[in-house]
């Protein structure tokens, strides 16, 4: 009796084993992709799978970490450097899927699953940033770098690990440690309830619903069909519904002729996240911001400002600031010229009112047609997205010989996404884009690009990049296809600028390959921007969705002419969120912020914004700083503008706007190659010099 029990025992142990076994061989994760590319198999995942998959993944570092550490050999760069940076392998395969994912199709079981994930991921990166055995491994290669015969990328691997080390509390004694840990989770966790409260602001809280046709007056059939199927989606037919989604808000705020109704959905706009409601950002935001001060005092700095600056271009937050203001003085000035311009025409017209922010673009747009006879709804039939990709695509086939084809074996995270097989001009592999336009309830606000699998060199073979471009583009109706407004068409090309950043990156270490500096980042993505309005350029991808005709010079003319439109307003609420965000984060430890709001107004009151002009991200809903990773660094944006427009002035002056030569240094030192150095140092390898800040004040009319 007794070894029939036992017996029972073993197989039950057996068969319990067996359903472990199968269900981790059943988690798409657990094994090498057999999909097509080695894509992710998107069709697999559930959402049963992510929480194991980090869990497992964690465990699989913690035992590449240890092995490092317990190695009785003396630390060099390929038992202690190179093995660190090829750890971690299978938490980029499930983050990469995840975090993705999350952003673009979210939902309560996501979210539930990163509250819970998030704390186990910080605490991981805390447990090896701090691990004293793996710091003094790391140190002594570092220390002995230079005679070691490594080349120049080991040296430079090295020391950036190194740095890292430091800058992350390796340092620090252990009391100090357990405090750093402590931040760092609590960031963690309010990171992820300022995102949730944006996401829920800005596509679930609120909706201008519509059933008077009178209150459509100024807006175009398309905007109307699109807000009737909006409308006709949330289960109001007859109705039409705009919502916060910048395809639907801009529009309404441009032509809208009813006042009370744009200054009711900009009030929506602007008001998101301080509403006194569950999703109220403000003491998140404030506490973040404190929570940061005390961090960066603990690794050495006075500010988080400090801290993130100082592996920057800038170094300083006083360079940021003293560059940001040799800028802004010009722009407030040119702001301040179109708001005199703009209150003439509502005087003219009988308005007795003042200007107020829910008005600007209303008038500007009015001011457009009067100083230059154009208006977006000219011009909006000739970008159709379609064609405007297919522009895209052929500038950067004329500029590095690639091509994009669309291919619908590879499985999608949602239906709505495109996929394009990317290909060098000897038509080898190179890598994927995946592409997904247009606003969902589950989808964040803005555009980005991300990737899947990043491009690295191992043992001689390069892993092709799997790229992600995202945004919340104006939708298709039923009698017209997407058509893109100009700043939709000018960031889809920005986006395909990290695309092509994450395409063409080469290396064998994952710290160097294609890692730049914060205030570096923008470069490639911004200087795709200046090829989308060349006349060139348009002339190839700006046809009529009708009849085909490609836009004619006079349009191109207009375009042309009406460069420094609006750039006193587009600059200022630019630069005025820029300062927000160095402001708040040049808190130091143990400032108490009372109130987000107050403390907004003070930064605004300081630099002399007027009233009519917001920041383009208030704090309650500054989803950049507070959630996307550039605390400290919104201003890059500018501070790459002055790369890209002087790196677009060298093709402009060699008389070709696809000059191979250019195209080929630019790809190789900026894009391929550009954590192999210092940012500057990249560069210049391209330009030959520093860059020249004159192409930017030209560009918008500051000088």
């Amino acid at each position: 009796m007794k070894h029939i029990f036992l017996s029972l025992i073993v197989m039950s142990i057996m068969a319990t084993s067996c359903q472990v076994n199968k269900k981790q061989e059943l988690n798409p994760f657990f094994q090498a992709y057999t999909t097509e590319f080695k894509a992710p198999p998107f069709d697999l995942v559930k959402e049963s799978h992510y929480l194991p998959a980090f869990k497992k993944a964690i465990e699989e570092q913690e035992k590449e970490i240890q092995s490092i550490v317990t190695n009785t050999e003396a630390p060099t760069f390929e038992n202690t450097i190179l093995a660190f940076d090829r750890s971690g392998e299978l938490l980029s395969k499930v983050g990469n899927v995840f975090y993705n994912v999350k952003e673009t199709d979210n939902n309560e079981q996501l979210q539930a699953i990163a509250r819970e994930v998030s704390p186990l991921i910080t605490k991981h990166r805390d447990n090896i940033s701090m691990n004293l055995d793996l710091f003094n491994r790391v140190k002594v290669v570092f220390d002995q770098r230079s005679n070691l015969n490594l080349d120049k990328l080991q040296i430079r691997v090295v020391e950036k690990y190194y740095q890292d080390f430091v800058r992350n509390g390796a340092e620090l004694n252990n009391e100090n440690q357990e405090k750093l840990k402590s931040l760092n989770e609590e960031l963690s966790m309010l990171t992820l309830k300022f995102g949730e409260n944006q996401l829920a602001e800005t596509n679930s809280n609120f909706s201008l619903l519509i059933d008077n046709e009178k209150d459509l007056s100024g807006l175009s059939s398309g905007v109307r069909e699109a807000a009737q199927m909006t409308a006709k989606q949330n289960g109001f037919e007859g109705q039409w519904m705009f919502t916060l989604q910048k395809p639907s808000l801009i529009p309404f705020l441009q032509y809208a002729d009813n006042r009370e109704l744009r200054e009711k959905i900009y009030k929506g706009y602007f008001m998101r996240g301080n509403n006194g409601n569950e999703f109220d950002n403000k003491e998140v935001a404030s506490k973040m911001a404190m929570l940061r001060a005390e961090r960066s005092k603990l690794l050495g700095f006075n500010t988080h400002a400090e801290y993130v600056i100082d592996v920057n271009m800038a170094k300083t937050p006083e360079k940021v600031y003293e560059f940001l203001d040799q800028l802004w003085v010009p722009a407030l000035e040119m702001s301040k010229n179109e708001l005199k311009e703009m209150q003439s025409i509502i005087d003219a017209e009988g308005g007795e009112f003042e200007l107020q922010s829910w008005d600007w673009w209303y008038y500007s747009e009015k001011l457009r047609k009067a100083k230059y006879d154009l208006d977006e709804s000219q011009i909006k039939p000739y970008f159709k997205l379609d064609n405007v990709r297919d522009g895209m695509f052929w500038v950067a086939q004329k500029l590095y010989g690639i091509t994009m084809t669309e291919i619908n074996s590879v499985s999608v995270y949602n239906e709505a996404v495109e996929v394009f097989e990317v290909k060098e001009a000897d038509g080898s592999h190179l890598g994927l884009l995946y592409m997904d336009y247009h606003p969902r309830a589950s989808k964040g606000p803005g555009a980005w690009c991300t990737s899947f699998r990043e491009s690295i060199t191992k043992d001689g073979v390069k892993t092709a990049p799997l790229v992600s471009i995202v945004c919340n583009f104006t939708s298709p109706t039923s009698d017209a296809p997407a058509l893109l407004n100009f700043d939709e068409v000018t960031t889809l090309f920005h986006e395909f600028g990290h695309a092509l950043h994450g395409l063409f990156t080469e290396g064998e270490y994952k710290r160097i390959a294609g890692i730049v500096p914060n205030d570096y980042v923008e470069l490639p993505s911004q200087i795709m921007e200046n090829w989308a309005a060349e006349p060139e350029v348009l002339k190839h991808y700006a046809l009529h969705y009708k009849t085909g005709e490609p836009i004619s010079d006079e349009l191109i003319a207009k375009i042309q002419k009406s460069g420094h439109f609006n750039q006193g307003f587009e600059t200022v609420e630019y630069l005025a969120a820029s300062i927000l965000d160095l402001d708040w984060h040049g808190l130091k430890a143990g400032h108490s912020v009372k109130s987000a709001l107050e403390f907004e107004n003070a930064s605004m009151d300081k630099i002399g914004l007027i009233d009519e002009i917001i920041p383009r991200y208030r704090t309650t809903y500054f989803g950049h700083i507070f959630d996307g990773g550039y605390s400290a660094g919104y201003y890059v944006y500018i501070w790459a503008a002055v790369l890209d427009t002087d790196a677009f002035d060298a093709f402009k002056q060699s008389g070709d706007l696809f000059n191979p030569e250019l195209a080929m240094k630019f790809r190789k030192n900026c894009l391929a190659e550009c954590g192999d150095d210092e940012g500057m140092v990249q560069y210049q390898k391209f330009r030959g010099q520093e860059p020249s800040v004159t192409p930017l004040l030209e560009k918008r009319g500051l000088n």
